[in-house]
């Protein structure tokens, strides 16, 4: 399958791991997105893939624990 070929190739050039990988996938990135993101020899302000994508994806779980935590509770209704 070609969409199959598109992660392995993003994964090679990104050098992510299988977790990654799944982080990136949840998050609805796309293997063309991935790639576009690897930073230049210039862009040294840009972190590596890998460490953006589970920056993106901590946060997003943070921001996912928070709201289960203020949902008020369908008991108390």
């Amino acid at each position: 399958m070609k969409n199959d070929a598109d992660w392995g190739k993003a994964a090679k050039l990104c050098r992510l791991s299988q977790d990654e990988l799944r982080m990136a996938r949840e998050l609805g990135f796309k293997p063309k997105s991935l790639i576009k993101n690897i930073p230049s020899p210039s862009q040294r302000w840009k972190a590596p893939v890998g460490d953006w994508v589970r920056n993106l994806y901590e946060k997003k779980m943070r921001k996912a624990a928070r709201t289960k935590r203020v949902a008020p509770s369908p008991a108390a209704a």
